[in-house]
């Protein structure tokens, strides 16, 4: 304890890294405020059947990832998801269309810039898309005013909605820019946690009211040991051992050829992250929209298969979505990962993995090596993603049993080592003891090698 106070003191000694936590929390709050700021015409009383539902489906997925704004029609309602989708799609595009990749690989930060400000155009437009059905959906629940036109309802929220999520993406560039860790993240990250109390109070009361206390402590210690789980896994990275042919060492007539200090390559174990459960999760939401639009005799679809994969904690939906993470895992790190690149680097810097020839059999390798270890990651990232199921099935509140794994998990594990890993730097940089007594937290900047040049 008296170390964690003295690590609070040094922080704020550094004026540069106070008026960077402060900025970031007061941005933050900003955001927060305008969580609940209702969009005009819309009563939230009505909107109280869509509190109650779980959270099993995409429209609970969002009220999570948004702090509750989605179910209070708030001028956030829609949040960052609109940016996080252009971003996938533009990614996606530079693994497959030649004119962004030469926009993200040749032309530096002239080609960033063009990404950035395409992205940008391309949030604003499924901004406009998503808020027309955002608010198809307020009035399907009959949330709107009736003293309010359709016209002006439909042309103001839409505008609202729109500059919503262009301001909650300036926010998060802003933090980006001037504040600590991540914006966009973190934007995301402190709507998740906002859930997190209620989830927990309510929790806590319904395993007291049944003289379960036991249970609930039972549940925390679970919680912690799959946090800490996701963590190992989160950090952990294969080291392929490089060496360099020879370095000189001293000056002048001094000069000595030596052998280079070894050094390695990282390869991550989970180099996707989050991605594959985003991929799978959206395509696991395609059987709710059939039931929904599948009818018989003018009533929605009872067919058993389909209301099993509507159901998150039924085994159907849960083999699915497994197999479904782990073929996405291995897709996005073969994108993600390019053996030859790194062949070629490493032939650049007259540099080699000890037994193993130089060109094709270095990539063939490095291949060899990325496929084993992404079959251990991709399977504790399809635990992951259906862990919420297992701790629903026992018993726990759908609402708190979001935290035992799938997204939201990840997000919050990612981004909080990310931004302690940057507090971290500071600390260090000016001499100051860091965040752990020993070691050093690895977020994205933190992974040493010559895998983070590349």
């Amino acid at each position: 304890m008296k170390k964690f106070i003295t690590t609070l003191q040094n922080i704020w000694k550094i004026k540069e890294l106070r008026n960077r936590i402060l900025f970031t929390l007061g941005l933050l709050l900003i955001y927060r405020i305008g969580s609940f700021v209702v969009l005009p015409g819309v009563m939230p009383s009505a909107l109280e059947n869509a509190n109650s539902e779980g959270a099993s489906d995409i429209l609970g997925l969002i009220n999570v990832f948004t702090g509750g704004a989605f179910n209070n029609a708030s001028v956030f309602a829609l949040g960052i998801m609109p940016y996080i989708t252009a971003s996938i799609i533009v990614q996606l595009l530079g693994f497959a269309v030649p004119y962004f990749q030469r926009l993200q690989q040749r032309e530096g930060e002239s080609g960033r810039k063009k990404l950035s400000q395409i992205t940008r155009l391309l949030t604003l437009a499924i901004t406009l898309v998503q808020g027309g059905g955002y608010l198809a959906y307020i009035k399907s629940q009959g949330a709107v005013s009736p003293i309010m036109p359709d016209s002006v309802f439909w042309l103001a929220n839409i505008i609202i909605l729109s500059m919503g999520t262009i301001f909650a993406m300036w926010l998060g560039e802003r933090i980006t820019d001037r504040g600590v860790g991540n914006g966009i993240s973190l934007l995301i990250t402190i709507g998740i946690i906002a859930t997190l109390p209620s989830a927990l109070i309510f929790e806590f009361q319904a395993q007291l009211q049944g003289g379960r206390l036991l249970v609930f402590l039972l549940e925390m210690a679970i919680l912690f040991v799959v946090v800490m789980a996701t963590i190992m896994v989160v950090q952990a990275v294969r080291r392929i051992p490089i060496q360099f042919a020879k370095r000189m060492v001293g000056r002048g007539a001094s000069n000595i050829p030596t052998a280079g200090a070894r050094d390695y390559i990282p390869v991550k174990v989970n180099a996707s992250g989050v991605m594959p459960i985003i991929f799978a999760q959206a395509l696991m939401f395609l059987p709710a929209t059939v039931a929904q639009f599948t009818t018989s005799n003018g009533q929605p679809s009872t067919n058993s298969f389909l209301m099993a994969l509507n159901d998150f904690t039924s085994g159907p939906y849960n083999v699915i979505y497994f197999i479904l993470v782990v073929v996405f895992t291995y897709i996005y790190t073969a994108l993600l990962v390019n053996p030859q690149q790194y062949s070629e680097y490493l032939k650049r810097q007259n540099a080699f993995i000890p037994g193993i020839k130089p060109g094709k059999k270095t990539a063939d390798f490095i291949d060899t090596i990325t496929t084993r270890i992404t079959l251990p990651g991709s399977v504790f990232l399809g635990i992951i993603a259906i862990l919420p199921a297992f701790a629903s099935r026992f018993g726990v509140n759908t609402a708190f049993a979001m935290f035992f794994g799938g997204t939201s998990l990840l997000i919050l594990v990612a981004v909080v080592l990310d931004t302690l890993q940057q507090i971290e730097s500071h600390l260090i940089m000016r001499k100051y003891d860091g965040l752990v007594k020993s070691g050093r937290l690895k977020g994205r900047s933190g992974v040493q090698g010559i895998g983070a040049s590349m």
